[in-house]
């Protein structure tokens, strides 16, 4: 059994409910009234937390030119690499009154920091948990910064290696990390389920003795509730209040009512794994009444030979059982039977003719 770890005062483990963070990205389109109206939707929806990303334009890249090139796949084709993260950044001003309408309606609030700055503004803020974006998991300083808190990490492991994902897991520990999520994770935007690859979270599991959950880029609810049945604790998904709204990642964000089916399928899932089960459970005792048996379809009388005319397997089930069928067939009755009535032994004479 994986070890389980608290966040926030929530156990998360393969023996828990699944973890459900939503995260707001740029969603709140430079409106701090919209990130707080995000809050309250994710809040209604059931999630058990809510995610912010921390870092500027300044903090995470440089105004070099650089523009995005990806041949058509990339939701931000053709933009200034830096003007779209000064377009998608959360103002750091707006973290404590997005953190305190979170805590006001019971949900953990954390954020992915970018670079070491953000981990020591965060910490101003007390802040649970740190989460490591997938672009920042080769980011060893980062890395031995958050850890250096001692506070529970979540890795996610998109664009990365075996070996890459290996090192980041073992520069966390040896900087003091001692509560470890890994999420599996296709960093793509959207991310098609043909390329989420969901049998890689028992395998991680297994390589890194940890949690394993999922930041799904998907459209829709499938894959996320595909992980939990693999075993997946931890489901990330993007989220807005409405995807015609626009905004840097509103094509692959979830809605509010999808955000909630988020919350009620990857339950149900985990509910539904259940333990392994290869009897008859209690509950199905009462449903064993509806199981075929024997009866008397046709007037018997008595000595009569029972036969495939005079008897038929039917529910419900307090006649012999059909297993009984070859060996009842050609034996006589011991007494006159009408039509309705279950066979049983003593209506039986000796052996069939």
């Amino acid at each position: 059994m994986l070890p389980e770890i608290t966040l926030g005062g929530r156990l998360v483990g393969p023996a828990h409910p699944p973890f459900i963070i939503a995260e707001m990205s740029g969603n709140h389109n430079q409106s701090l009234d919209r990130a707080l109206a995000l809050v309250d939707a994710a809040a209604a929806a059931g999630v058990h937390a809510l995610k912010l990303q921390t870092y500027t334009a300044d903090t995470i890249s440089m105004d070099t030119g650089f523009v995005i090139r990806e041949e058509g796949q990339s939701l931000w084709e053709g933009q200034n690499l830096y003007q779209l993260y000064q377009q998608a950044h959360t103002p750091w001003a707006w973290h404590a009154p997005i953190f305190e309408r979170a805590r006001q309606h019971g949900l953990l609030a954390f954020s992915s920091p970018f670079d070491e700055s953000a981990v020591d503004f965060l910490e101003t803020l007390d802040v649970p948990a740190y989460k490591i974006a997938s672009f920042e998991n080769a980011h060893w300083p980062l890395l031995r910064r958050v850890a250096a808190t001692g506070k529970p990490v979540i890795l996610s492991t998109g664009a990365a290696t075996l070996s890459e994902i290996d090192e980041a897991v073992r520069v966390l520990r040896a900087a003091g990390c001692r509560a470890l999520v890994l999420l599996k994770c296709t960093s793509t935007y959207p991310a098609s389920p043909a390329t989420t690859n969901l049998r890689t979270i028992p395998v991680l599991a297994g390589m890194f003795g940890c949690p394993i959950g999922l930041s799904d880029h998907t459209m829709g609810v499938g894959a996320s509730v595909a992980a939990v049945a693999l075993g997946a604790c931890v489901i990330e998904k993007h989220f807005t209040l409405r995807r015609a709204d626009g905004g840097v990642d509103s094509a692959f964000s979830l809605e509010p009512e999808e955000l909630k089916l988020l919350v009620e399928e990857t339950l149900r899932a985990q509910q539904a794994l259940g333990v392994v089960q290869l009897g008859i459970q209690p509950t199905e005792e009462k449903s064993r009444v509806f199981k075929r048996s024997i009866y008397v379809a046709r007037p018997v009388a008595a000595g009569e030979a029972l036969t495939t005319d005079n008897l038929r397997v039917i529910r419900p089930s307090d006649g012999l059982l059909p297993r009984f069928w070859d060996v009842v067939l050609g034996r006589r009755a011991a007494r006159a039977l009408v039509p309705g009535t279950p066979l049983s032994w003593d209506a039986l004479l000796g052996e069939a003719d």
